[in-house]
């Protein structure tokens, strides 16, 4: 099947009510442009589908009699006006008439729009007169945009002649307020997408680089020189022959990427989903490696949408200095070929970037001068061509580059807009030769929200942002060690090289620490500063690994990662690292509960540092301290003095140590006051963590209890957190949960804590979990791959279980169902989440209270891969 064939079919088509045949058409359209995908020019295949779907809509309006209407136009408008047309694509239409429409024209142009759409046509239509059209094309910068591309399909020439001879008058947008429209449409359209590109499911049309960005450059130079071809834009100087060649290439690598993904999600889908990625890959050839296959794609897609960014800026640039002919308010001297103009440095040298000295110089220059803003499109130019010229060996080969290197890393201002220059134009790549292997690579999680070189320039950006001023009052530990450090520098060297040996078929935190040694030997660091480095790059995950799986109440886990550490310095760098690396892998995941696991790991290893590692962790101080101001609280508020003691001795002192004096109050002060014709007590506060909501379970143990909570939680979109299982010495139990909304929200509003309340007590009255959960799982989860792993230790009378599941709604009442069915006693859980793997540690015992023997490993190891598979399958 050719298009010329398809063409033919349409035209032997002699009545509109063959819907059949005209459906036909279509579906073998499809087709057609999936069998040609690899093999034709995509140009060919893109104007193609619109030169069809022209013809369909020319030979219906002819069939239907709609050219009987006089003054009644059909225009084509938006991408389908440029003659562009993607498979699934709305196909914009425009019924233009002259004044006003007569009841028949009004019912035969909804019986056409009805066909169209019994055809399965994705059409996008609106019927409006010239007046009504110019006065919404005024108002609207998209109407105005999609104006400015229409082209006549069939009818009225006249009409549409007179709506083209008001779009190009003085009464239409000015080219200079249709610049800054566009220009500001645009940086709207970035920020939705956080200013990147560099989303692990980007989307091909909207994101930074993507087509919009290309068909801005067109339409703000449609409008100011009307001019609809590329070679006529390099006439006017717009462009030079070799940017059009290669906006021209970028463009038709985002079309074949976006036909395929139309093709295969069977929409129109511009978002390259997980869901699609492997299936497109394997359209366009990448093979069908899965993972493989899809990071090679992914790659391309990245690099595309780099060059379209770096040619969108200086093209948008080069337009607007032209366009809007505004002169230099401020021109400041740099060096003798430089200038500072209004913030952009502009060099007039040709000649200027000779050697990658030079290159590495200029962006010292940069980090001298802090009011540069950015870069002229002249400098653009030039540090492209130069980035281009010099791909022989890593520029680090070079010792005065690394010299100049290492300048840069020390340098106070550096990591401000030198840094973010350096990273936009991929002058990193070029000087470390490592860093490579990393531009655009993907993580195939829900955890990472960017590509490894995006998260690692964004951690880099948080630990800058701690030496500022204005970090001083959300961040003051980290301002403080920032601000501390003898030599910041390698902190931000050993953020540079955290991730930098991903993708290298073995351990990145042991590569990457292997990376460093050859680093800091050719850049003749001292020994013990590439030591620093190195353990930090080995150790970058350690203390996020500790804070958030493991107990650190427990003095062992303390004395343990203190003697991992072994000093205040290295745990200030370890503590500033970690937080910026969270917090640079996905906007959504950081909270003020991660913040306190850290905070308070931070707190607990430098005392024990502070006291010396060969002395044993203590924390009766703490524990004294609490219970003293928690007792100060209770007596204020006319509690008994006895009465607390009472409730005290049946509780350890590990509970004093893990809790606050203001949770400790309230814990008392509820239990105190509790029904005593009631079992269970069940509260929720949000004023005594800040870190989360507390939920307050006391009362008569039960079994079951804690699945029951957990699927409760769950179906009301609740995440636990952490969740600490103590038994008295009564047998009573006193569980207290920290929880939030699954968006990482307290739990504030007075109503829904009383809802919430109310379906858990509702829930513990009944003798089993009979709450059935109707949460979903994700679309994105779905596609991803997370076996279940469960791991036994066993370091004291207790036996400690981590498992790492995929997050499915209800896990967590599924694992506890299992300790019932297994005779497990839970005492402790502590619960995280990682994008879409839950790793969750839980300390239990068997019914004697001892740790659990190799058979009852065995047999609860059994229970649960059996039961969490189920789920996961289902």
């Amino acid at each position: 099947m050719t298009l010329e064939q398809l063409l033919d079919d349409i035209r032997q088509i002699d009545d509109p009510n063959k819907i059949k045949e005209w459906k036909a058409v279509i579906k073998n359209s499809y087709e057609w442009l999936d069998a040609e995908l690899l093999s034709a020019e995509i140009s060919d295949l893109i104007l193609g589908r619109a030169t069809l779907v022209d013809t369909i809509l020319q030979r219906l309006w002819e069939l239907t009699g709609m050219s009987q209407h006089k003054g009644l136009s059909l225009l084509a408008v938006g991408g389908y006006g440029r003659g562009h047309l993607q498979p699934h694509s709305d196909i914009d239409l425009l019924f233009l008439y002259a004044k006003r429409l007569s009841s028949p024209q009004k019912a035969d142009i909804s019986e056409f729009i009805t066909r169209l759409w019994d055809l399965g046509l994705d059409i996008g239509q609106s019927v409006r007169s010239v007046k009504e059209t110019m006065s919404q094309a005024k108002d609207d910068i998209t109407v105005a945009t999609n104006l400015i591309e229409s082209r006549l399909l069939c009818g009225c020439s006249a009409t549409f002649d007179k709506l083209q001879e008001l779009i190009n008058s003085r009464k239409f947008w000015s080219s200079k307020n249709f610049y800054l429209a566009k220009v500001e449409e645009q940086k709207e359209r970035h920020a939705k997408h956080f200013g990147t590109a560099y989303n692990l499911e980007p989307n091909i049309k909207e994101n930074p680089g993507g087509l919009r960005d290309i068909q801005t450059i067109g339409w703000v130079a449609k409008k100011h020189y009307a001019a609809f071809d590329g070679k006529e834009l390099v006439e006017h100087g717009y462009v030079s022959p070799e940017e059009l060649q290669e906006l021209v290439a970028c463009r038709y690598k985002l079309w074949r990427l976006r036909c395929a993904l139309h093709l295969v999600s069977g929409r129109s889908e511009n978002r390259l989903l997980f869901d699609y990625q492997s299936a497109v890959a394997k359209k366009l050839g990448y093979g069908d490696e899965g993972k493989k296959s899809v990071e090679t794609m992914m790659k391309s897609f990245f690099r595309t949408v780099r060059q379209i960014s770096e040619l969108n800026e200086m093209l948008l640039q080069r337009f607007g200095q032209r366009i809007l002919d505004n002169k230099v308010k401020r021109t400041q001297q740099i060096e003798a070929d430089i200038f500072l103009e209004d913030g952009l440095i502009t060099i007039t040298d040709p000649l200027y970037f000779e050697t990658p000295r030079r290159v590495m110089k200029f962006f010292l220059m940069i980090a001298n001068n802090p009011e540069v803003k950015g870069l002229h499109s002249n400098t653009i130019k030039l540090l492209r061509s130069a980035r281009r010229t010099f791909t022989g060996e890593p520029w680090q080969e070079q010792p005065a580059c690394r010299q100049l290197f290492l300048e840069l890393m020390a340098h106070p201002n550096f990591f401000n807009t030198a840094w973010d220059l350096m990273h936009k134009h991929s002058i990193l790549q070029s000087y470390l030769a490592p860093w490579g292997n990393i531009v655009g690579m993907m993580q195939f999680d829900l955890f990472h929200a960017y590509t490894v070189d995006e998260h690692t320039h964004r951690l880099i950006k948080n630990i800058y942002q701690y030496s500022l001023p204005s970090a001083k009052e959300k961040f003051p530990r980290c301002h403080r060690i920032m601000n501390n450090l003898d030599k910041p520098e390698l902190l931000f060297i050993a953020a540079i090289f955290h991730d930098i040996a991903k993708g290298r078929n073995g351990d990145h935190s042991v590569l990457g620490a292997e990376d460093v040694r050859v680093f800091s030997r050719l850049h003749q660091l001292d020994e013990h500063d590439g030591q620093l480095i190195e353990w930090l790059v080995e150790n970058h995950l350690l203390m996020s690994v500790v804070a958030q799986r493991r107990d650190i109440y427990d003095p062992d886990v303390i004395h343990e990662f203190a003697t991992a550490v072994r000093n205040k310095n290295q745990l200030n760098h370890l503590y500033a690292l970690t937080l910026a690396d969270i917090r640079a892998t996905n906007d959504n995941l950081w909270n003020d509960w991660k913040a306190s696991l850290l905070r308070e790991l931070y707190k607990l290893t430098r005392k024990a540092l502070e006291d010396g590692l060969e002395s044993k962790v203590d924390l009766e101080s703490r524990i004294n301290k609490h219970r003293k101001e928690a007792l100060e609280l209770l007596l204020a508020q006319g509690e008994n003095e006895d009465a607390v003691s009472a409730l005290w001795k049946q509780i350890g002192d590990k509970y004093f140590v893990r809790y606050t004096p203001k949770q400790i109050a309230w814990h008392s002060t509820k239990i105190l006051n509790k029904d005593p014709n009631s079992d269970l007590l069940v509260s929720l506060n949000d004023n005594t963590h800040r870190a989360g909501t507390e939920l307050l379970i006391y009362g008569k143990n039960r079994p079951s209890l804690f699945a029951q909570v957990a699927s409760v939680l769950d179906s009301r979109n609740c995440s636990i957190q952490d969740a600490q299982i103590i038994t008295n010495n009564d047998g009573s139990i006193f569980d207290v949960f920290t929880i939030l909304h699954h968006d990482n929200a307290r739990i504030s509003d007075l109503d829904v804590q009383q809802n919430l309340k109310q379906a858990i007590v509702t829930q513990l009255e009944k003798k089993t979990v009979e709450h059935l959960n109707t949460r979903k799982l994700s679309r994105r989860m779905k596609h991803l791959d997370a076996p279940t792993k469960i791991r036994f230790f066993q370091p004291k009378n207790k036996t400690i279980l981590e498992i790492e599941s995929l997050d499915t709604p209800g896990l967590l009442a599924s694992i506890t169902r299992c300790f019932v069915t297994a005779d497990i006693d839970l005492h402790m859980a502590k619960i995280t989440t990682i994008g879409e793997r839950a790793e969750d540690t839980f300390i239990i015992s068997n019914q004697s209270g001892d740790a659990l023997t190799i058979d009852e490993e065995i047999n609860l190891k059994k229970i649960l891969l059996n039961t969490l598979d189920e789920t996961t399958d289902e």
